[in-house]
């Protein structure tokens, strides 16, 4: 099996042009090379410098240091992926110009457009691979890491645990008179959850205009056989408006419909990069049905991010590619790593701040996300035309 796939790939890789072949093996190089580097350089900083503090002070087992640092590498090559392809493409072309291989190529018509189409080829193919290690690898990694790194010092694990979990509910007000409106009809709120169980909850039900209810219990857990909320050790509180009367009634064991929301909403990483675009999207729609707008809306920008994040690989490729295929173009990779980092910490703060204009909801999401992008590929298409004259 394994033999017909290397000879099915053989037989692929020569179909390509003999010249796409020549530049895709140029690129290969410096884009390995520009992986290593900006992930070592990106993961000491970003994660080993805190597990030796972690070791030193806190007596963090080294192999849960080693499994830490391991589980945060994929996230960290996703950084590194948009980086080494702008790197890549920067240094093999101008090293193609600086030797005058690519004034040849123009002196037998070969037209610049056509010298990037494989560079182009290579970020569209970075761009992908980026994305399913956004989407299917990083968060549940990263998830992972947390867990790894709390089960060591001895904290609880974020994934059975949580505290303050806030739920509200939208729908129907009764009025008196029978008359049905919309508003805010449960308030849920429980100061733990773990292991399916929430802890100290309050309920305040607003379902029916004129009257009031709080109910408040030791623990409430899902019962999926009612399909309701069951309480149990608490009291019910019951307050009429219109005639001032209240009442109070303790029970041991108490039945409420109110749905699975509020589980729901404890059981939600608090970070997007621990969510995929499904569970992004599932926790906009809890924050949405919860009327919370502030986060939904935060939620909604990070779901057109996950989807932008990949298409910086595209940007990055275009702009490298078209600097450094300009005639007698020659960059170390000395130059080359710092001219990318200056694109690239350019690029950032611009997306950082349409990020930022788009959470606060000054601009709607897709366009906050993909500005940044757009704004790229056209300064990269831009670039290649000056390139090309």
């Amino acid at each position: 099996m394994i033999n017909r796939v290397l000879v099915w790939s053989r037989r692929q890789w020569g179909r390509i042009p003999l010249l796409d072949r020549w530049l895709l093996g140029e690129l290969v190089g410096p884009l390995l090379f520009g992986i290593a580097a900006f992930t070592a350089v990106s993961l000491s900083v970003g994660v080993v410098f805190e597990l030796v503090r972690r070791v030193a002070e806190s007596g963090l087992p080294l192999w849960a240091a080693s499994q830490v640092l391991l589980l945060n590498l994929p996230a960290f090559l996703v950084l590194a992926f948009p980086m080494a392809t702008l790197m890549a493409t920067l240094l093999a072309y101008s090293r193609l110009s600086g030797n005058s291989e690519l004034t040849a190529l123009r002196s037998v018509g070969v037209s610049t457009r056509r010298m990037v189409l494989p560079a182009l080829a290579l970020a569209l193919v970075m761009s992908l691979l980026t994305f399913v290690f956004n989407d299917a690898i990083v968060p549940r990694a990263n998830l992972a890491a947390a867990n790894t790194l709390n089960r060591a010092l001895g904290q609880a694990n974020a994934t059975e645990t949580a505290d303050n979990t806030l739920y509200s509910r939208f729908g129907p007000l009764t009025a008196p008179d029978g008359q049905v409106g919309q508003g805010l009809s449960q308030l849920f709120y429980a100061r733990r959850f773990e292991q399916g169980q929430m802890k100290d909850v309050t309920v305040l039900d607003f379902s029916r205009v004129g009257q009031r209810q709080m109910l408040s219990a030791q623990t409430g857990t899902w019962n999926p056989a009612a399909g309701m909320w069951e309480f149990r050790q608490g009291r019910l509180i019951s307050v009429d408006e219109t005639g001032g009367q209240t009442t109070s009634a303790e029970f041991d064991r108490y039945l409420y419909p109110l749905g699975q929301g509020p589980i729901e909403v404890a059981q939600l990483p608090t970070d997007a990069n621990q969510m995929t675009v499904a569970q992004a999207r599932r926790a906009e729609r809890l924050l949405s049905e919860a009327n919370n707008i502030k986060e939904s809306r935060r939620l909604r920008v990070r779901i057109q991010e996950k989807f932008a994040f990949p298409a910086i690989c595209l940007v990055f490729g275009l702009v490298g590619s078209s600097l450094g295929v300009r005639p007698n173009s020659r960059t170390s990779r000395s130059q080359g790593f710092g001219i990318s980092v200056l694109l690239i910490f350019g690029y950032y703060l611009m997306s950082f701040i349409f990020s930022s204009l788009g959470v606060k909801g000054t601009l709607w999401p897709v366009v906050s996300a993909w500005t940044p992008v757009l704004i790229g590929l056209v300064a990269g298409a831009w670039l290649l035309r000056q390139a090309s004259r």
